[in-house]
């Protein structure tokens, strides 16, 4: 069975240098619509397990000394009460494992992350945060399709991230050199 990629991206700002030839899909800001936007595009194929979705985008650090550009092997859902949801009898599937073993853990949630009390939480489960690679992942493991989320760092997950519409441009740039890198083997 031949693999279709499908690029996907929160903002066009972040897709800005990603190759024009291949499907892109720009979900908008959050888990909500990257959930629904994912689901969408997988449904519109044959057989949604052939794809492989490869999300790309910015991040900020949750560590001093994080930077460039990183595969996650791990996205957790940052924001949700996880603890109590097990006290109750549920799993909630917080925790997605991914097909990068020697990658960062990912936190990924609704909370645009600004405060470093926020930040020095969240470090202590991950390296990096971002609003919707959770979301990606879980709906394309929902309908069996291979997953990847490579992200840039654009900010320090504080004071920082107010000027992430100044850095975009550059992670744009290294999102895209990652694609034509890694294009025919998309690992």
């Amino acid at each position: 069975m031949t693999s279709s990629v499908l690029l996907v991206a929160a903002t066009r700002a972040e897709a800005a240098d990603l190759p024009a030839d291949l499907p892109l899909v720009v979900t908008g800001i959050g888990k909500t619509p990257a959930a629904v936007a994912v689901t969408r595009a997988l449904l519109a194929y044959a057989d949604p397990a052939s794809v492989h979705v490869v999300n790309l985008g910015t991040a900020g650090a949750l560590r001093p000394g994080v930077t460039g550009l990183h595969v996650p092997s791990e996205v957790v859902n940052h924001d949700l009460n996880a603890d109590a949801i097990r006290t109750l009898g549920y799993d909630p599937g917080e925790r997605i494992a991914l097909d990068a073993p020697d990658g960062p853990v990912l936190a990924s949630g609704d909370v645009f992350v600004t405060d470093p009390a926020v930040r020095d939480r969240l470090a202590a489960e991950a390296h990096l945060v971002d609003m919707e690679g959770y979301a990606v992942a879980y709906a394309a493991r929902a309908l069996g399709a291979r997953v990847t989320l490579v992200k840039h760092v654009s900010d320090g997950a504080d004071d920082t991230a107010w000027d992430w519409p100044t850095q975009v441009a550059a992670s744009a740039r290294a999102l895209g050199r990652w694609c034509a890198e890694h294009r025919d083997g998309w690992g």
